[in-house]
């Protein structure tokens, strides 16, 4: 498994998860968008990981 990929999952997963707040009306910079933007990055990592592994 490349850097590269884990990398991509990373960054689509944190910014489909900062987005999902914003479908509410929060805030640019929320507690809860940066809260989303990470558990949207780490479920982006284990689906590459799911997927490549």
């Amino acid at each position: 498994m490349s850097k590269g990929m884990i990398y991509t999952g990373l960054i689509i997963g944190g910014f489909v998860g900062g987005f999902i707040p914003s479908l509410w009306g929060a805030g640019l910079f929320s507690f809860s968008e940066v809260i989303f933007g990470a558990i949207g990055s780490l479920l982006g990592i284990w689906v590459i990981y799911k997927m490549l592994g």
